[in-house]
């Protein structure tokens, strides 16, 4: 099992809206990096869903992955915001994951706190510039984020 964060803004699709969904499909991904970070998941692997473009940015919730190799639909449709003329049926350019909702957090870790607590180095989401919406999280890295979690929802 591995661990990863991905972002989304919430006024697209929150945590909440997953709660309700209890599964989507992660769409709308067109960077390369992203998309192989996608193409490596596992199922069962754990994710954090990060609340971005809000106050305050942060961790909200866990989901995990529960389909792989689930061909973007989005890039289809010439209406979509996420669409790919250079993409056919045929020949997918775009592929994602299937995720189901396990648990929000509130209060989560907001983006200054995960500044506090974790360098560059041990977690991409607070180097400053990156805008990767898909993440690796080591293992080590995610058993501290999932501690301080729980340790604020109990005692809030």
């Amino acid at each position: 099992m591995r661990y990863w964060l991905m972002k989304s803004e919430p006024s697209v699709y929150s945590i909440e809206d997953l709660r309700r969904d209890q599964h989507t499909i992660w769409d709308g991904v067109r960077n390369y990096q992203a998309r192989n970070f996608l193409k490596s998941m596992a199922i069962g692997d754990v994710v954090f869903f990060y609340h971005s473009n809000t106050k305050p940015p942060g961790i909200v919730g866990l989901m995990q992955v529960s389909q792989t190799g689930v061909t973007d639909p989005s890039q289809f449709d010439p209406h979509s915001d996420y669409y790919d003329p250079k993409s056919t049926p045929d020949r997918p350019r775009w592929q994602t994951v299937e995720v189901c909702f396990q648990q929000s957090y509130a209060p989560g870790i907001s983006l200054d706190e995960l500044k506090e607590r974790f360098t560059e180095t041990e977690l991409l989401v607070v180097r400053k510039g990156n805008r990767l919406s898909v993440l690796p999280v080591e293992e080590t890295i995610a058993q501290r984020l999932l501690e301080q979690l729980t340790l604020k929802n109990i005692h809030p």
